[in-house]
């Protein structure tokens, strides 16, 4: 997958405004020049009676046409930052679309801290180089081109020594682009080191705390710190070189053309207006040139980015939806596994529940009981074989109609930033207020709201910290009952619950009339299952009933 070209639709027209107004500006430039070589020429010889009148003409020609480079300089700056955010916002969107889409092991196999970077740092690379590496490039690029043009035209011998100045002075920064690109690519990775560790502290601080690591904790991110500190100081000196380059080269263009100019007028091939106009024109030129020269750091940073940003896009989602698939139909919520095997996590699993039945699965760790709720909620598709929800294929229907029929509550699926009522209705936003206050009631959700101090408008924190575990489990259990579906999922729901909340849940679970799913690992709990599903390395080693004795269900298993 490639990035979006940068020059389509709106922006095409934002560039070509772009070029005209490049135009626009090299058009002013020229105006100036001639203006300041004929006052020049013109003020030196003529009577001082004449002169005051000449003056009052250019002085107010000058003010005009510097009047109309400023406004073109105000609209350069407008168009440029329109086309870079509308360019952004697009890679933007294409990002959050493509990581909407990933599975949650494909996730796992980047650091949080990297995947943020994509969004800020590499997207801020990205803007830079489209609002004020290209845009300046396209604006400047002709100012100049077009000044050096009416150089050449008043005098080509000073153009062609301004242009060699120029010319080798860009070289010489060409050159310095490699290393530029090096140190650039040097200082993103040690930030993203950086973020990385510093975001996997922050969730888990009270870790750090509770077994006294904090100075350990520290002496790293110091190490880290000092790492990116030398790295961006190296990138610094390199993009600091290039600076420094350009404004060398625009003082010898200056004091190449004073000199040449000054040759020119002796030898009675120029006039004193001539060199005072190629002066000017290096003047005027000097903000361009020195824009220029920062262009190539955000190409360089841009290049970086862009390269980061393909390599994300291309993390294989593991979930595929077929275009124009047709939604699921609804069903009572018979589940059925038909030789699903998934790499080495799942090993052809065939089996079934039956519409409205409590089914709980057990096993030891890592036997594949979550990656299988995982497959059922399509999070993941199967390597091999299909899941059938009352007879129709999941992989072959929409996403979406998959997420309607299917509600999971599980340690992975945290509470979000917002309100109760915010989460609560995050599976159906628009929900009818009777579905609300069914699902309020049917997990017991005013009892939560009495200890709130703001009731559903208390504000949730990230993960929903500041609530506790029984009220962010009723929470979590709303939300996913939200619209009825069909089949729900609860991955270790039961973990850790309280006496009081283990009954809410029991109760909730007795007036559900969907097909359940339940990882638990509490033996107490597998006597309100219709059936057991034993897992073990990945394949279903046996079925049994709560009527069997604890000692046939645990047998070579550990709950």
């Amino acid at each position: 997958m490639n990035l979006p070209s940068i020059i389509k639709g709106r922006r095409a027209r934002i560039f070509f405004r772009l070029v005209a107004n490049g135009l626009a500006q090299a058009l002013t430039t020229i105006i100036t020049v001639l203006l300041v070589r004929s006052a020049f020429d013109e003020l030196t010889r003529t009577l001082a009676v004449v002169q005051s009148s000449l003056v009052l003409q250019i002085g107010s020609a000058l003010a005009v046409v510097a009047v109309c480079m400023g406004w073109l300089r105000m609209k350069e700056r407008v168009d440029a930052e329109r086309m870079g955010q509308n360019y952004i916002h697009q890679v933007r969107m294409i990002l959050f679309e493509h990581l909407s889409t990933l599975a949650p092991r494909a996730l796992q196999m980047r650091s949080r801290g990297a995947i943020v970077l994509r969004f800020i740092g590499d997207l801020g690379a990205l803007k830079r180089w489209v609002s004020l590496g290209l845009a300046r490039i396209i604006v400047a690029g002709i100012t100049t081109v077009f000044s050096l043009l009416a150089l050449s035209i008043i005098n080509w011998r000073l153009s062609v020594v301004v242009t060699a100045v120029l010319s080798s002075g860009a070289l010489y920064a060409f050159k310095l682009g490699k290393q530029i690109r090096q140190t650039v690519t040097e200082s993103r990775r040690r930030r993203s080191h950086l973020a990385a560790n510093v975001n996997e502290k922050v969730a888990a601080m009270t870790v750090v705390q509770v077994f006294g690591q904090s100075d350990r904790e520290r002496r790293r991110i110091s190490r880290q710190s000092r790492r990116l500190t030398n790295s961006l100081v190296a990138r610094a000196k390199k993009i600091g070189l290039m600076r420094g380059i350009t404004q060398s080269i625009t003082a010898l263009a200056s004091g190449a053309a004073l000199l040449m100019g000054a040759y020119e007028v002796a030898s009675g091939r120029a006039t004193p207006g001539t060199v005072v106009a190629a002066m000017t024109i290096v003047g005027l030129l000097v903000p361009a040139l020195r824009d220029l020269s920062r262009v190539y750091e955000y190409w360089q940073e841009a290049g970086v980015s862009s390269r980061k940003i393909i390599d994300f896009l291309r993390t294989p989602s593991l979930v595929q939806e077929l275009p124009g698939a047709p939604d699921l139909k609804p069903g009572p919520g018979s589940l059925a596994f038909d030789g699903v095997s998934l790499s080495r996590a799942i090993k052809n699993v065939t089996i079934a529940a039956d519409p409205g039945k409590l089914i709980a699965l057990v096993g030891p760790n890592g036997a594949g009981k979550s990656t299988l709720m995982s497959l059922a909620a399509r999070l993941i598709d199967p390597d091999k074989g299909k899941i059938l929800l009352d007879g129709q294929h999941l992989a072959r229907h929409s996403l979406k109609s998959v997420r309607r029929a299917i509600g999971m509550v599980s340690p992975d699926l945290p509470l979000l930033r917002g309100t109760v009522d915010k989460n609560l209705r995050y599976r159906w936003p628009k929900a009818p207020v009777a579905e609300i206050n069914r699902v309020r009631a049917l997990c017991a959700i005013d009892k939560v709201l009495t200890e709130l101090p703001e009731g559903d408008q208390t504000r949730v924190t990230e993960g929903g910290a500041n609530l506790s575990l029984g009220q962010r489990q009723r929470i979590e259990l709303a939300r996913a009952l939200l619209g009825n579906p069909a089949i729900l999922l609860l991955d270790e729901a039961d973990a850790h619950l309280d006496l009081d909340a283990g009954a809410t849940l029991k109760r909730i679970l007795d007036e559900y009339t969907g097909t359940v799913l339940w990882v638990t690992h509490n033996l107490d709990r597998l006597a309100i299952a219709d059936s057991i599903w034993h897992l073990e390395d990945g394949r279903l080693v046996g079925v049994s009933t709560p009527n069997h004795e604890k000692n046939d269900l645990t047998q070579g298993l550990s709950l």
